[in-house]
């Protein structure tokens, strides 16, 4: 198995470069090529520095939705003359344009969950069962995976991404395979919408998947610095109160699920991305990236 390389720079707890990683046929994926981070709105002009003339990064790909950048910024790199960054949302339930200020917006997640959470309860009283359907509705539903819900409610929620946006998916990865340099793919914390698209262009790339699992389940080391960080955030704090670091730390049973489905509904990763008129020469500027 390959050593983790982590990127130690003031304003990020969970930036790492997945090279070294091992692939089917026996080679690497190289490193400075792809480098993923949590949130990138307290880098310092160091670390700025450091990331561009040191590291090489000439792209980044966000993954936040259009309220967590209304509500955070846009970023310390944008507008950078040597850097473009390309957005990506990957939720449904995210628009540019809501017509509700910014600081009464929801996080998508938020949304979604309220949605499903409400389902439950309708088919919960449709079916005489009253559990869970007391109390105020209208607060924001706190959703607590545990034990063997845990992988299952992540796995599910990573599937949700290529369900609700799929076009983003394929976006970003396209973006990856584009970048002129090294190119950092990030989130908030970095470790579930950042997890999934790296992981999915890892496996595009030939990785070994039990490397990808590894890589993704590496952000579990970092989560409680995570979540002390995001408590900070404006567009974070509320959402973070009470949820423990057991709740939000990966576990490579999750993405061993993920790419479990993936396998089992479309033949594997590439099965899906031909269903979203992905091409082999997709595919091929992938691992030329990253190979």
């Amino acid at each position: 198995m390959h050593d983790i390389q982590w990127i130690d720079l003031e304003g990020v707890v969970n930036m790492r470069d997945v090279g070294g990683m091992p692939t089917l046929d026996g080679g690497t994926i190289a490193s400075g090529r792809l480098i993923r981070s949590d949130n990138l709105q307290e880098l310092s002009d160091a670390a700025i520095r450091r990331l561009v003339d040191e590291l090489g990064v000439t792209d980044v790909v966000d993954l936040r939705t259009h309220v967590e950048v209304a509500q955070e910024g846009a970023g310390p790199l944008v507008g950078h003359p040597s850097v473009q960054i390309s957005h990506f949302t990957l939720y449904a339930d995210d628009s540019a344009e809501s017509g509700i200020p910014d600081s009464e917006r929801e996080l998508p997640w938020e949304t979604q969950a309220r949605r499903e959470a409400a389902a439950r309860a309708r088919r919960e009283q449709a079916n005489g069962d009253v559990r869970g359907t007391s109390g105020d509705q209208s607060s924001k539903p706190h959703i607590v995976p545990g034990g063997q819900d845990h992988d299952d409610f992540w796995s599910d929620h990573y599937l949700s991404y290529l369900g609700q946006r799929p076009e983003s998916v394929v976006g970003a990865l396209r973006a990856i395979a584009d970048a002129k340099g090294a190119v950092v793919v990030h989130c908030a914390a970095g470790k579930d919408r950042t997890g999934t698209i790296t992981g999915l262009a890892l496996v595009v790339a030939g990785a070994r998947p039990e490397a990808v699992i590894a890589d993704y389940a590496a952000s579990a080391e970092r989560v409680p610095q995570i979540l002390d960080r995001l408590l900070r955030r404006p567009a974070y704090a509320a959402n973070l109160l009470g949820k423990t670091v057991a709740e939000q730390s990966p576990r490579p049973e999750t993405m061993t699920r993920l790419l479990a489905a993936l396998e089992r509904d479309f033949g594997g990763v590439l099965g899906w991305l031909s269903t979203q008129d992905w091409t082999e020469a997709d595919t091929e500027a992938v691992r030329a990236k990253l190979r």
